[in-house]
């Protein structure tokens, strides 16, 4: 029942309906072409940059939107949690559940991309063994570490409600700081290691490695897993801890 809510009321009383879910990244990466490939020449590793920035765009939009949403969880459903009681940690699940139905959506596109420029013969080079195995490993990545961070700001946020303030930029901060629009080759060699305590950052260059070719960045992998998992035991256990008392202080 949340999943459906989740999915359909954000696009209820809309004309484009899920439409909406092509023309964000459609859009968003031919402005990211035409603005950081075309005017400030940043590379893209002898990739074409739409197919390029697509990449990057796919995995971000997952991460960030089960962020944004997990993180008002306690605002958002203080209504619903003040008169019935229920698992509180179904509402957030529901959210990440819910965005990988635009995540697929995305997805798809990204293939049709995919498939066309392999079609006009780009230097891309797809690791299938690859994708069969770590595309799902990708997406439970992006999922826990969305979810564990999205509940631990919705915790600090009944008590703190500057943490509401800050997660909309906080976010587009969060965007240039992972190799979403440039190569993680851009980064100076002295900086390169910081990239690792970026839990999306291998995440987004190993998608990127499975699909258009490159180097899998194993350790950073692990790295990231072991945040994500960091994170998301910190979230559930604040998540339990101020479930019981939050309508004190929403």
């Amino acid at each position: 029942m949340f999943v459906r809510r989740d999915f359909v009321a954000v696009y209820k009383q809309t004309i484009l309906g899920p439409l909406w879910f092509f023309v964000q990244p459609v859009v968003t990466t031919m402005m990211f072409t035409v603005i950081f490939s075309g005017l400030a020449k940043l590379p893209t590793n002898g990739l074409p940059p739409m197919l390029f920035y697509l990449a990057g765009i796919t995995p971000w939009n997952y991460f960030s939107s089960c962020l944004t949403k997990t993180s008002s969880t306690f605002l958002s459903n203080a209504g619903i949690f003040g008169k019935v009681y229920f698992p509180r940690l179904v509402t957030p699940l529901s959210v990440v559940i819910s965005n990988i139905i635009q995540f697929g959506i995305q997805f798809l596109l990204f293939i049709v991309f995919l498939a066309f420029y392999a079609w006009k013969g780009a230097a891309i080079l797809p690791n299938w063994p690859m994708i069969l195995i770590l595309t799902p490993v990708l997406l439970f990545i992006m999922a826990l570490l969305g979810l564990g961070t999205g509940i631990l700001i919705s915790s600090i946020t009944t008590k703190y409600r500057d943490f509401t303030f800050l997660i909309g930029f906080g976010v587009q901060l969060g965007m240039y700081a992972t190799p979403v629009i440039y190569p993680a080759s851009m980064v100076p060699a002295k900086y390169a290691f910081l990239m690792n305590f970026n839990p999306m950052a291998p995440v987004i260059e190993t998608f990127r490695a499975i699909y258009l070719g490159g180097i899998i960045p194993w350790m950073g992998l692990g790295i990231s897993i072991s945040i994500t998992c960091l994170l998301l035991l910190l979230g559930i256990l604040l998540f339990k801890k101020v479930e019981r008392t939050f309508m004190d202080t929403v």
